[in-house]
């Protein structure tokens, strides 16, 4: 495409496939935009694309002078490069060439700080920032992501046009985007939405070990069921996914493709950042944790196989007890013991956002979170009209646990969730996030806890003193003299 002949609204740099799908997603929505990148040949790929997609206004650009000057001012453009060290080179490439006013917006996975600290640099230059939370993956970059915008708001007034039409559109709640807050608070909020999404795949993925292992479900069956449940309460993205792929043929051979799969999950941080920001922040996020812990589990292969084989020779097979279960049953066991466990999850992953939020005076706000994570976003799910709706009854909730609606969904199938576990458990089959989200659960409802003893063996050992329930105040007991003298 010939260079444009006047300014462009919008540029965008780094054309991996998530930068070139949201660069023709703007253009498709009326926004001519430059793009660039260090490798020419993707700039040429991206233009290219551009002409096949619709002839789209996209213009491509070699070198970093003539692709900034080519946008309108004040300029705006949007980096999606890989986390960490490629970020600041780009804005270092950039910066050279922009002016005071102009933007740069950062859409990558990045750790909240190093876009607080960005946002300062670019200050002392006169120029804005952004931190853009970007979920949806490669498919939601090219038709409708949800958007995590934090830091200037001024920034985010130059583009909040372009972006309320990028965003997934979803109906009776409008776009998937909103600004966030200040500072880190856009990369913070897609970080724990990563967290949360940690924990509903490794759930799904214990739904279905339980269902194949102990109920010896087909895939055809396991096709069937996740179809079915996407029809429901559990009507989400990972469940519709989940669906298509037991229905995949291995086109390399015989049977499923998801049975060919090795058993070793990947991961890029986030999910970490989470569960360490949890426990940074004294936020108890056992369904999130115990999803980190398995990935890590998992990628252990070759020991896990050294250790089969030492238990299998010991009479220890893969399924402990081979015993015949009502299919039908537990297939609605399981159903109600995954959503009961999500709501958990959510739970948790909302507490360390709100904590976040304190901490830092970002004023987030978590039911329009929930909004903007109804459409684009791989945790797009039904369930998120619930959590808004909970929130917007009462925006100061301590845990959507205590929310009406939810107490009384949990009440109506804890019976169930518990016997799922208890039938892994005895099957041998291990379901961490099922467990730790029961656990949080039976933890968070009772009004007393054997923390009593856990403080008076601290006290014990470290002098750490303790209160009492029946007196105010800060209280010490020389145990060990007493304990002594009791003795002899």
């Amino acid at each position: 495409m010939a260079p444009p002949s006047t300014p462009t609204r919008i540029g965008l740099a780094g054309l991996a496939v998530m930068g070139q799908n949201l660069a023709l997603n703007i253009a498709e929505k009326g926004f001519p935009i430059s793009v660039y990148n260090r490798t020419t040949s993707k700039v040429d790929e991206t233009v290219e694309r551009a002409k096949l997609e619709g002839d789209l206004p996209v213009y491509g650009f070699h070198d970093p002078e003539s692709f900034v000057n080519s946008i309108q001012k004040p300029r705006v453009i949007i980096m999606l490069v890989k986390a960490g060290a490629p970020v600041d080179q780009t804005i270092k490439t950039l910066s050279a060439y922009l002016e005071k006013g102009d933007c740069i917006i950062d859409g990558g996975n990045e750790w909240y700080e190093n876009t607080e600290r960005r946002e300062k640099a670019m200050a002392e230059l006169g120029l804005l920032y952004l931190g853009m939370g970007v979920s949806g993956g490669e498919e939601g970059a090219r038709n409708g992501p949800s958007l995590m915008p934090g830091g200037s708001i001024e920034a985010y007034n130059y583009i909040e046009d372009i972006l309320l039409k990028v965003a997934a559109q979803v109906r009776d709640s409008g776009p998937c985007v909103t600004y966030i807050g200040k500072g880190g608070s856009g990369n913070f909020v897609k970080m724990v939405h990563n967290g949360i999404e940690y924990g509903d795949m490794q759930l799904i993925a214990e739904a279905y070990d339980v269902l194949k292992s102990v109920g010896k479900l087909s895939n055809e069956e396991l096709h069937n069921v996740f179809t079915e449940w996407n029809k429901g309460e559990l009507l989400s993205f990972l469940v519709e996914i989940t669906a298509d792929i037991f229905g995949i043929k291995d086109d390399k051979g015989e049977g499923y493709l998801v049975d060919k799969v090795l058993d070793k999950t990947g991961m890029k941080g986030t999910g970490k950042w989470t569960v360490q920001q949890a426990a940074d922040l004294s936020v108890a996020a056992p369904t999130i944790a115990s999803s980190l812990d398995s990935r890590f589990l998992s990628g252990l292969k070759d020991e896990r196989v050294e250790a089969a084989k030492v238990f299998k020779a010991s009479g220890f097979g893969d399924v402990l007890t081979d015993q015949v279960v009502d299919k039908a049953k537990l297939i609605d066991d399981v159903r109600q013991a995954l959503y009961a466990s999500k709501i958990c999850s959510y739970a948790q992953g909302m507490n360390l956002i709100r904590a976040k939020s304190v901490e830092k005076g970002w004023d987030l706000k978590l039911g329009e979170l929930a909004r903007i994570w109804k459409g684009g976003c791989i945790i797009r799910a039904i369930f998120l009209d619930r959590i808004k709706q909970a929130y917007d009854r009462n925006a100061d909730l301590a845990n959507l646990l205590v929310d009406p609606e939810f107490a009384k969904e949990i009440i109506e199938r804890q019976s169930a969730w518990r016997r799922v576990v208890c039938l892994a458990i005895n099957s041998g089959i291990s379901t961490p996030g099922m467990s730790s989200s029961l656990a949080y659960f039976d933890s968070y409802r009772r009004d007393r806890l054997p923390a009593n003893l856990v403080q008076a063996q601290r006290d014990y050992f470290g002098a750490h003193t303790y209160e009492r329930t029946d007196i105010e105040g800060s209280f010490h007991t020389e145990w060990f003299k007493i304990a002594r003298q009791s003795k002899y």
